[in-house]
């Protein structure tokens, strides 16, 4: 009986205590809630709320990461703005509050986003968040930094990205023809985005380094193949929010030292050159790189390294999704083929290398890249964190209070209707692939956003708009048609950081009979 006395006290004793610590927790967060909510009210409004208690804000997580998993998460987001009050003025932000300190505003407003990225760009930086859930990967670099360091890294990145450099088409042209020698000349079925990955991988590399890794000779390379597992577990921790210390990285860590494997060899080499030695190295020399560029500004090998690795992350995937997405809509769009293979025969010619001027003449080839990344933005979600207490505009202005986090989509605003004129002869559905489109309509700049805006612009969007055409150019000049093998519409938005086509982009080529082989 003293036994089962003992034990009834013990377990009455625990259910008190567990009662008290749930009770005291409930209380914290009723305090923190109400703080929270009277800091945003003095601000402004809060936005249209999808979830604003740790339950339904949490189901709401859970259900954006089924939907990530599933690849659907254009109908995701597309469900969660449709749900927003029919009398609310705010249609296109919306809220999800999971606790106090865990609060996530998504828009695709314009005029939001506007503000994030230009009017307010002081307000908002990248945050100490997400500093610390990519600093294994990118490290102090400009993609992870806020305030002076990145100002830093702007200034070392940006003379790399000068008309000078970006006009220097050797690495583009011997790339291109590595891959193009790869095609097979009779038709048969090719999975372009894999060649087109891997291309952009070897220029990468050399121009970063001096020396590619040579992905399009080793089709099963370790590098790429590490750079395409840490992508997804980056995005799968920088998504999950305070649930991201759920996922391992021991794997992460792995593919990371595969990467520097053959990065940190490289930045060895060159410290240990005299400064003498690299003195000579000027930047109108071939064999000047962006590995030469960085230490002419330090010589400290982490600092060197993270904006290595930066650069690379940036310039693969952004470049060779925008390709691949461009040739499985082209295939499906003859007239558009043929149209453009006109305009670069007519402009440059059926075998000749083009110039950088040349590139900048072919006005329908940069509009079908345009209208490309209309539908396709390289980054389609992007976030920022409040550094201050501040605003953004609405009706009333929502207030913002600093380390709360707002997503903005620029696929979901670059697709919404109401942003476009109305549907015509002379004007495609918006939703429709239509270079076309862009002959007599421009969009506002905060509208269209495919290298991001404001201060933080892409510094290379010049250099991936050259490799993109100039590769373009050189496939056009060889084959009069391309034909998609598999089912077209059956194609599946996959979204990492980079959204890429889920299934490849499986087409045959067909050699034009008057182009002799280039």
């Amino acid at each position: 009986m003293f036994a089962r006395l003992t034990t009834g006290t013990l377990a009455g004793d625990l259910a008190i205590l567990v009662l008290t610590i749930v009770v005291f927790l409930a209380g914290l967060y009723a305090i923190s809630k109400a703080r929270k909510e009277a800091k945003v009210r003095k601000l402004g409004v809060r936005a249209y709320s999808v979830g604003n208690n740790p339950i339904s804000a949490t189901r709401r997580f859970m259900g954006f990461k089924k939907s990530q998993a599933e690849d659907r998460t254009i109908e995701f987001y597309d469900k969660l703005f449709s749900r927003t009050a029919s009398g609310n003025p705010n249609l296109n932000v919306v809220e999800l509050e999971i606790t106090p300190s865990h609060r996530f505003i998504f828009t695709r407003d314009p005029e939001v986003i506007k503000t994030v990225l230009g009017t307010k760009f002081w307000d908002f930086g990248k945050g100490p968040d997400f500093h610390r859930l990519w600093k294994a990967f990118l490290g102090n670099s400009l993609i992870t930094t806020d305030g002076d360091l990145w100002n830093n890294s702007r200034r070392l990145i940006r003379p790399m990205f000068t008309k000078d450099r970006v006009s220097d088409l050797e690495i583009f042209e011997r790339k291109t023809r590595l891959l193009i020698d790869q095609l097979p000349t009779s038709g048969e079925t090719v999975q372009l985005m894999d060649l087109v990955y891997r291309m952009v991988l070897d220029v990468s590399t050399e121009f970063l380094l001096g020396t590619s890794v040579n992905s399009l000779i080793k089709p099963n390379n370790e590098f790429a193949h590490a750079l395409d597992e840490i992508q997804k577990i980056q995005m799968q921790i920088t998504t999950s929010g305070p649930f991201e210390i759920f996922i391992g990285r021991k794997t992460f860590h792995r593919h990371i030292r595969t990467i520097e494997s053959f990065v940190v060899p490289f930045i060895q080499t060159a410290l240990a050159l005299p400064s003498q030695e690299l003195e000579k190295t000027t930047r109108s020399d071939k064999s000047f790189t962006f590995l030469h560029q960085i230490l002419q500004y330090t010589r400290d090998p982490e600092v060197v390294r993270d904006h290595i690795m930066a650069v690379l992350f940036a310039g693969r995937d952004s470049i060779a999704a925008t390709l691949s997405w461009a040739f499985y809509e082209l295939s499906a769009y003859p007239e558009i083929w043929t149209k453009l293979r006109s305009e670069v025969l007519s402009t440059i010619g059926p075998t000749k290398a083009p110039t950088y001027a040349d590139l900048r003449e072919l006005k329908y080839l940069r509009f079908t890249l345009q209208e490309t990344l209309r539908l396709y933005p390289a980054i389609p979600y992007n976030m920022r964190t409040a550094v201050t207490d501040t605003t953004l505009p609405g009706q009333p202005d929502i207030g913002v209070c600093k380390g709360d986090n707002i997503i903005y989509l620029p696929i979901m605003m670059q697709r919404r209707q109401d942003l476009y004129p109305p549907a015509s002869d002379r004007f495609a559905d918006p939703a429709v692939f239509s270079p076309e489109r862009w002959y007599g309509w421009q969009p506002r700049s905060q509208e269209f956003i495919p290298f991001n805006a404001g201060p933080r612009i892409c510094v290379g969007q010049n250099f991936a708009m050259a490799e993109m055409a100039y590769f373009m150019v050189r496939i056009l000049q060889k084959y009069e048609r391309i034909e998609y093998r598999g089912d077209w519409g059956a194609q599946i938005y996959k979204a990492d950081i980079v959204g890429r086509p889920k299934l490849g982009v499986p087409v045959a080529f067909y050699k034009a009979r008057v182009a002799d082989s280039t």
